[in-house]
This record gives structure tokens, sequence and C-alpha cells, in this order.
């Protein structure tokens, strides 16, 4: 029976490219991620941080090894079956928002509600304004994304990621494209989230303040868990994140 408290799990992953000259980019993974966790993925460039979570977003398949998610072997699924399940489950924020630029904040933020439903409906747009309200952008909602400062780009694609209420966010390099300000306003409101609704996050970061401030880094060296750590944080550590700011270095 699958546990409940576990909303994705990497079982021995490894990932190859190529044929007659073989790259190995992971080598057998193990990870689980738990309900709620606020987790960052960290290594040096070309350790396998964005691979291994493309492989966990089912935009990708492993060559070995399997990915479950909420206790599903997603191995057999067909890819429109691995296309529904991410859907359902998974959220995602990049470093470059990827919104789309004819259209609204409101809309940008709908557009995952339009597509899994086929249709627009008039509970999408409430539901989309209700999570601009949630990052502060209410103000903007009918602005064009391209009017729109890195930083409230950002936040609308984190207003994205969470319009289906999905259990795990996976956050590629999130405040890599803003300043010292956006960066801090987009990572506490991650925090927030994970804090109030009980999502869980894991971030790739290269960032070692971003990664102080989750409770669990996980380190990748040559496509191998080089470390896993979980940092025990007290009241005033939480408040300190709540505030903004960053607790001391696990």
């Amino acid at each position: 029976m699958a546990d409940g408290s576990v909303v994705a799990r990497a079982e021995g992953i490894v990932k190859t490219y190529g044929e007659r000259v073989v790259t190995h980019v992971l080598r057998g993974i193990d990870l689980e991620l738990e309900a709620g966790e606020f987790c960052a993925l960290t290594g040096p460039s070309g350790s396998g941080k964005t691979t291994f979570l493309n492989l966990v977003g089912l935009l990708d398949r492993p060559t070995e090894g399997r990915i479950l998610i909420r206790g599903q072997d997603t191995d057999p699924l067909t890819d429109e079956a691995r296309t529904l399940l991410r859907g359902r489950t998974l959220g995602f924020i990049f470093q470059f928002h990827h919104l789309l630029s004819a259209f609204t904040a409101l809309e940008n933020v709908m557009m995952p509600l339009l597509a899994q439903r086929g249709r627009r409906e008039e509970w999408m747009r409430e539901r989309a304004a209700e999570l601009l309200r949630e990052v502060d952008l209410a103000h903007r909602a009918d602005y064009r994304v391209t009017d729109l400062s890195g930083g409230q780009q950002q936040r609308v694609a984190v207003a994205r990621s969470l319009v289906l209420d999905p259990p795990l966010v996976l956050a590629d390099e999130p405040t890599g494209n803003l300043d010292t300000q956006a960066s801090d306003q987009v990572l506490s409101l991650l925090r927030s989230f994970n804090r109030d609704r009980g999502t869980a996050f894991l971030i790739v970061t290269h960032d070692a303040e971003v990664a102080a401030r989750c409770d669990r880094v996980v380190h990748l060296v040559d496509g191998e868990v080089d470390s896993d750590t979980r940092v025990a944080r007290g009241k005033d550590s939480e408040a300190r994140l709540q505030s903004g700011g960053s607790p001391p270095q696990p």
C-alpha cells in the first residue's frame, strides 16, 4: 500500500544520453519527498539537478529506475496518462517564467485550469483572482505580463503553479533571474504556501541563501546524492522565515 505521506519517490534513477558515446548524468539516485517538505536540491553545474527535476516532473523518462508519484509507478504509463497525472499532482516554476506574453496575468494563472477542463468557466476566473490576491498582484490582474516587472512576472508564475492545488511544486532556479528584493519576495511566497497549505516544494538552486531557508538540502555531485541534510528549525528561525529573513546557515 502506498505511503500517503510520500508525494514523490525516486528509486535507482539512472539517466544517460547517447548510444555510441554514453554520458552518465544520474547514477542511481534514491530519494523520497514527503508531503509538506520544503527541500532544496543543490550541486555544482552539471551535477544533474535539472535532469532529476525533469524526471520527477514526468517531463522525461529515466534510463533505469522508476519514479512514483503519490505511490503510483509512472514507468508503465502512456505519455497521455503521464500528462494527466502531471497536471493533477505537480506544479512547475522555472527560472524564466514561461508566461504567455499575449495574455494578462489573470489569464496566465487560469491556463492550467483551461487546459484541464477544455473550456472556460466563471469559477476559474475567481480561482485565478484569488491566487493573484495571495501573491499581492490583484491590482495587476488585467495587465499583460509584458507590462509587469521581472519579480511580478515570477509571482504570476507562482500563482499559476498553485492554481490546481498540487501536492508538490517543482521549482528550477525560481529566484535565479531576480534581484535580491524580488528574490526574497518570491521565496517568502513559496514558504508561506508551504506553511499554510502544506504544499511540498523541491527547489533547484545554486544560491546558498535560498538553500539555507529550506528545511532539507539534498546535494548532488556527479549525478549522485553527496549529502542529504535536514535542518531543525525553532520558533525564532520560523519567525525569520515569515518575515523574509534568512536563518543561520545549516
